[in-house]
């Protein structure tokens, strides 16, 4: 009986340390800071690294942020402008902590998945230059989604996606549903000419199930492990999701 007893107290104290286990997301950001050939700044959109950020930590979730460079993650200045605004952003402009973060991201070469338990990757149009074809963010989407960890994008960040490919070669998006910043979208912005190519246009190459809600609406799909979201007005919804696959 005495065995028992302990077997049963070993048990009950594995099950407690996995309940109380804090958990941890990466952010991967853009290092990007030129808009094309415009002469313009871009980077990544603030409101859709804020809300997210904000909405784990207020949870009590460790949030480190990544870029392929490491140090300072480039903020679009566009999404600074008044109209882009929210609780959030100026949460963030209050916030001397955060702001050092984001000073200091990590290098993504020395990103191991095994330190996280999902990962996100915030939108803005930086990632459409350096994260879609950034081979040390292609090998950390393939093993966070391998080892049956959620992969999240909101907005542009979902072009890190499309080099991912699974192990018997095929690309990752492939006969999944998926979403991103839209055509009639990058239409309203004026750069549809600027951008290096059209996200929506090349998920759907990819052979991803590509669909969308109303232009600046909320929209998000999750498809098992993936989620993806629509535009910077998705980013709480993602984070909202994103928080609930890891709590399955």
């Amino acid at each position: 009986m005495a065995f028992i007893a302990t077997a049963i107290t070993f048990s009950s104290l594995s099950t407690l340390a996995q309940a109380n286990k804090k958990l941890k997301v990466l952010f991967v950001l853009t290092s990007h800071s030129q808009l094309g050939s415009t002469g313009k700044k871009t980077g990544f959109w603030i409101e859709e690294f804020a809300t997210p950020y904000y909405f784990f930590t207020d949870k009590n979730i460790e949030v480190v942020v990544a870029t392929p460079n490491g140090g300072q993650a480039p903020i679009d200045p566009k999404s600074n402008e008044a109209a882009f605004q929210t609780a959030s952003t100026k949460r963030y402009y209050a916030d001397a902590r955060a702001q050092v973060m984001l000073s200091k991201t990590v290098k993504l070469a020395k990103v191991k998945q095994k330190q996280y338990d999902a990962v996100f990757y915030p939108g803005g149009h930086g990632p459409m230059w350096d994260l879609v074809n950034d081979k040390n963010s292609i090998a950390l989407i393939r093993s966070f989604y391998n080892h049956r960890k959620p992969v999240a994008f909101v907005c542009h960040g979902s072009a890190a996606l499309l080099h991912v490919k699974t192990p018997d070669g095929e690309y990752l998006i492939k006969g999944k549903n998926v979403t991103s910043f839209c055509n009639t979208e990058e239409d309203a912005v004026q750069l549809t000419r600027v951008v290096p190519f059209s996200l929506e246009n090349k998920l759907k190459e990819r052979g991803a199930i590509y669909q969308k809600g109303a232009d600046w609406s909320s929209f998000t799909i999750a498809d098992g492990l993936l989620l993806t979201g629509q535009n910077p007005q998705s980013s709480k919804a993602v984070a909202q999701q994103l928080f609930d696959m890891m709590n399955k």
